[in-house]
């Protein structure tokens, strides 16, 4: 079978469509995860929903909606011990951490499984997805990015500044408590994608990528959302490829590949703050002191002069040994 047929079977577009999904919503909520400094939460509930997957293993019920329910409650305990300050952030997440991991371990072997049944949850299995876990899928990315975007300017304003949006009216409680919400299904949607213990890479390097050449919050969610959905189809493209000479899982390609996206963007970015900074060497200030230069200053500036040209009021000063000079008449001033 070659690599054209592949594609043109249903589980493989199942598994596309899963992964484009996917690609797109986890993203969204981890722009808000980053830009709150809580990269970390996404890999904690990962572990969290493990308990989840157990639950419904054992009771013979979908694992995925024991998954969500669990990982939702483990979203709003973490909130709830943070708001309050009872604990701190990190010793809250640890606790999400250990906890969620070994209660799935330990439910799967009171009931007589091994932990290998809670593989394909801990590391994906997109070519087993069926048709009922592709619209499970798409209802939540619809609700995911929906959300994302039709609320950016209030959870915006919660994520970067609580007491300015406290203050501004909005229920910073209440959006603190959905953020959580929406980061929990986001890690149960994603689950069946890269896996519960890689999930968080796909919510947060993704960002990663886009915060290196985007200059505003919105710009940045959206490229966020377009890296990631490119990944998790490149990836899944990647290892459906290399499956013909080795046995490789869509989830940790899927990562890779985003990583690498991130290593594309990184000296790019690097280079467009270099050369910002460059650009504007000295703040905007309403007046500047300055001296005149007498008429003996022995370089002329202009077009072809070398030296860097700012826009400042109605004149361009060029930047010249550390400060700036305008000029004036047939002097230069000195700021």
């Amino acid at each position: 079978m070659s690599f054209f047929d592949l594609l043109g079977l249903d589980f493989m577009q199942r598994a596309l469509l899963a992964a484009l999904l996917t690609g797109l919503a986890a993203p969204a909520i981890g722009t808000y995860l980053v830009q709150r400094r809580l990269a970390l939460l996404g890999d904690g509930l990962g572990h969290v929903a493990v308990t989840g997957v157990a639950l419904g293993l054992v009771t013979n019920t979908s694992p995925t909606w024991t998954a969500v329910v669990v990982a939702v409650v483990g979203a709003l305990l973490i909130e709830l011990i943070r708001a309050r300050g009872r604990t701190n952030g990190d010793v809250a997440l640890a606790l999400l951490f250990y906890g969620g991991l070994a209660g799935g371990v330990l439910i799967t072997g009171i009931d007589g499984q091994s932990t290998g049944t809670l593989q394909e949850y801990l590391f994906g299995s997109l070519t087993s997805i069926t048709d009922a876990d592709v619209w499970f899928t798409f209802a939540l990315s619809v609700v995911l990015v929906g959300v994302s975007v039709g609320l950016l300017p209030q959870l915006f304003a919660v994520a970067s500044d609580p007491e300015f949006a406290q203050v501004a009216g909005l229920k910073v409680k209440v959006y603190n408590l959905l953020h959580a919400v929406l980061a929990a299904v986001t890690v149960t949607v994603a689950m069946r994608t890269v896996g519960l213990l890689l999930v968080s890479a796909l919510m947060v390097v993704p960002v990663a990528a886009s915060q290196q050449l985007a200059r505003s919050f919105r710009v940045t969610l959206f490229g966020a959302m377009a890296v990631g959905a490119f990944s998790a189809l490149g990836g899944l493209l990647l290892s459906a490829a290399l499956s013909y000479r080795a046995s490789v899982s869509p989830g940790p390609t899927i990562v890779l590949l985003a990583l690498a996206v991130f290593a594309a963007t990184w000296p790019i970015g690097s280079l467009m703050r270099r050369r910002q900074r460059r650009l504007t060497p000295f703040p905007d200030v309403a007046a500047v002191p300055h001296v005149a230069i007498d008429d003996g200053h022995p370089h002329q500036h202009g077009e072809d002069c070398g030296h860097v040209a700012i826009p400042h009021g109605d004149h361009l000063d060029y930047v010249h040994d550390g400060h700036r000079h305008a000029a004036h008449g047939e002097h230069y001033d000195e700021h």
